[in-house]
């Protein structure tokens, strides 16, 4: 044991040695700050642009309710992407903005039409979490009705009636609702449904067999392109 530690000297030395090592530490993060100021400059800048359509989204600029709606949130965030394809052909913009903030306006301009749908109907999730609880749901009720974990092929047979089917039956007597509501639906509504319905179906399915079987999907469809070719060019008489 050193019997001169608990001297006052002693213990200056050792809070200076730690005042300098704390010293060369915050040296080194100021020195950091500065070396990256333009960096974090510019990703604030980016970040702006981000923050700016999510709170065309979010809805606190209303000032009433009606306020918020389809074609107010549509008008809004059709201005943001005029602005934004702007700033991208000025010369203030960098390579890197050029890069990052060009593949926002593009899948923002992509999905733009299902962005704003959700104003106009009370009671519609808006953000992806709020959605994926009642899906969440949706899967562990057909859990136990089949006792598989993959719902896939439910979806793909049922697609959007699925939501539509599980929205009745969380209703005040939904099923008989329902029950009732089917009854008054026209034969030429009915059909135009079932066929809607399978189209939707048939779309779901191909999206799925290409993303599982993409070479298989690619060679039906040469198969498919080359007997239209040939029945084409066919000769006739």
């Amino acid at each position: 044991m050193n019997p001169h530690a608990n001297e006052p000297g002693a213990a200056r030395k050792k809070g200076a040695a730690v005042n300098h090592t704390c010293k060369k530490r915050l040296k080194k993060i100021v020195s950091l700050q500065e070396e990256k100021r333009d960096v974090l400059a510019h990703i604030r800048a980016m970040r702006e642009w981000v923050m700016q359509v999510e709170h065309s989204f979010d809805g606190s600029w209303a000032s009433r309710p009606e306020a918020l709606s389809n074609a107010e949130v549509g008008r809004r965030l059709d201005d943001w992407l005029h602005r934004l394809s702007t700033f991208l052909e000025s010369a203030q913009r960098t390579e890197d903005a050029q890069l990052r903030l060009g593949h926002l306006l593009h899948v923002m301009t992509h999905v733009r039409p299902g962005l704003v749908q959700c104003y106009d109907r009370e009671g519609l999730r808006r953000t992806n979490n709020d959605l994926e609880r009642p899906i969440r749901a949706i899967k562990m009720h057909y859990r136990p009705i089949s006792g598989r974990k993959n719902w896939n092929s439910y979806l793909l047979r049922y697609g959007r009636c699925v939501a539509y089917h599980e929205w009745w039956q969380q209703q005040p007597e939904g099923a008989a609702c329902l029950q009732t509501r089917l009854k008054h639906v026209a034969p030429a509504a009915f059909r135009q449904v079932r066929q809607e319905t399978r189209d939707r179906h048939q779309e779901q399915l191909n999206r799925y067999r290409f993303r599982q079987w993409p070479l298989a999907y690619l060679q039906t469809l040469e198969v498919r392109w080359e007997r239209a070719t040939c029945r084409s060019i066919a000769p006739t008489g």
